[in-house]
């Protein structure tokens, strides 16, 4: 449970999507100011994360991984498929993405209108392929590991984009100087932020 724990803090904080790797900046930048929108898109990735990097660790760890066949028979023991990561774990994404999408038109109109085409361009934000991949490369041993991470770097992803549109909100009432209005400003925001978040470096996990 200590170790789960760990792996949370880990994943919002420390190992943050946007500030410590920049993935996911396309929406980030985009959908940033408003944050009601921010918080929706926020909650939207946080819940394929939480779909996708489990469902692909399985799909990694049974189909994929050398030596995942094993189940089927002792003969494909040798057998290696993890050169279909990537689209396998881009077919999983682009279902859940697709879900998602029909759900927040369904039961939410006026979100999945302020979202526009940035809502279908999940299944192409680096930072959702960014959580399968990572998880595949530290070989994170359990099914619960691979869940922790997820929700982790959901939220976290969610905490940056909610934060800068919060700021963005405010510098509406500020005299920003012209050639920085925008996103100018924005990126300059986002650094500062990553910064902010490098004090948490020193937490010990």
């Amino acid at each position: 449970m200590e170790n789960l724990f760990s792996l949370f803090i880990r994943s919002v904080f420390v190992d943050n999507m946007v500030f410590a790797y920049f993935l996911g900046m396309c929406s980030y930048l985009a959908i940033s100011k408003n944050v009601k929108t921010a918080f929706g898109l926020g909650v939207a990735v946080i819940f394929v994360m939480l779909i996708t990097v489990p469902v692909n660790f399985l799909i990694n760890k049974y189909l994929l991984a050398k030596g995942g066949l094993t189940w089927l028979s002792p003969a494909l023991e040798g057998v290696d498929l993890g050169f279909l990561s990537f689209i396998m774990f881009i077919a999983v994404i682009a279902a859940i993405v697709q879900l998602v999408e029909m759900v927040v038109e369904r039961y939410s109109p006026a979100l999945y209108s302020s979202l526009g085409i940035f809502l279908p361009l999940i299944a192409v934000n680096c930072a959702i392929m960014g959580g399968s991949l990572f998880m595949q490369e530290r070989e994170y041993q359990s099914l619960a590991e691979a869940t922790t991470f997820a929700v982790g770097s959901g939220i976290g992803w969610c905490l940056a984009i909610v934060g800068i549109a919060a700021i963005r909100e405010k510098l509406k009432y500020s005299q920003v100087p012209a050639p920085l209005k925008g996103l100018g400003i924005a990126f300059i925001l986002t650094g500062l932020m990553g910064i902010s978040f490098m004090c948490f470096l020193g937490i010990e996990l």
